[in-house]
């Protein structure tokens, strides 16, 4: 059930952006294109960012897209974002490679002049403005891997997090809280929790820890799982430590135990041997002195 919702708000999100950026390209523009042609002197590329720095130029189907978005919206108004993104990816599916080629025109000298804008945008950075670029951008990364993670996770059925005692009393009293902002209602809901007596909190504290009963199990059977599909990246570092210590533990046991056999194994062998020799020893002497009582009779 939870990879179906993530897919869904996956797609609405989608036509949201999709929404969003076609609305901002549009208003830059002076003019609406026809429908069927794509005039080749109109850059729908943004030019710079906040910082000076030129923006990568949309490629082929999105200038489709951004030119085909009105028209579909008038001729079918009742119809959802997600249903009209659907659409003009349909419609653009079916175009020649002559109809496409404008599109792909265009964004190829798009894509040129970004290059040279970019090479001059570059030049003119000092080697501090270009530390501080890379970093920007190693936080960036940070953060988009980070969100990558966390929406992997929530498609994997990974278990909610355990709840203080607090953050229990905060979702059950929120709505009651007085402010008229987000930021006043936590505070309100701070100070009552301060002013909340012993034994009133007594009952928030035993459902936490409940919760970190509830927390640990499930975490339990959803990592052995994770296991299970060879996901050991996913699990936490202390299930690591204790597999691994576990894993120690059984192999010394293996090895004691191997010892303990081979040991066992070499003194039955060598109780054997003296055993064999013993009787050997007790033959030959009972061999000779028969011998030299025969050799005395005689």
């Amino acid at each position: 059930m939870a990879p179906f919702s993530l897919m869904t708000a996956g797609v609405s999100l989608l036509a949201k952006s999709f929404n969003v950026f076609c609305t901002s390209i549009l208003a830059r523009s002076t003019r609406i294109l026809p429908a069927t042609y794509f005039s080749l002197g109109k850059s729908l590329s943004t030019s710079t960012s906040n910082d000076g720095r030129p923006k990568a130029p949309i490629n082929s189907y999105f200038r489709y897209a951004v030119q085909q978005k009105p028209f579909v919206v008038r001729q079918n108004p009742a119809m959802k974002l997600t249903e009209v993104a659907r659409k003009i990816g349909q419609q653009w599916n079916t175009l020649s490679p002559e109809e496409k080629r404008p599109f792909e025109v265009a964004a190829l000298r798009d894509r040129e002049q970004f290059k040279k804008d970019l090479e001059q945008y570059q030049a003119r950075l000092t080697p501090a403005q270009i530390e501080q670029k890379a970093e920007e951008r190693r936080q960036m990364l940070a953060k988009r891997n980070a969100i990558r993670k966390k929406r992997e996770l929530t498609s994997l059925g990974k278990p909610k997090g355990q709840r203080s005692s607090f953050n229990i009393f905060m979702s059950e009293q929120f709505d009651k809280a007085r402010g008229h902002d987000v930021v006043a209602k936590m505070k309100s809901m701070r100070d009552e929790w301060k002013r909340l007596l012993t034994y009133q909190k007594q009952v928030y504290i035993q459902r936490a820890e409940d919760d970190v009963v509830r927390y640990k199990n499930e975490m339990r059977s959803w990592e052995n799982h994770m296991v299970e599909i060879g996901r050991v990246d996913l699990l936490r570092e202390k299930t690591l430590t204790d597999r691994k210590r576990a894993a120690k533990k059984v192999t010394a046991a293996e090895s004691t135990a191997l010892a303990f056999a081979k040991s066992t194994a070499a003194k039955k062998v060598t109780a054997k041997s003296k055993s064999t020799a013993s009787k050997k020893s007790s033959k030959s002497k009972t061999t000779g002195g028969a011998t030299g009582t025969i050799r005395r009779t005689k």
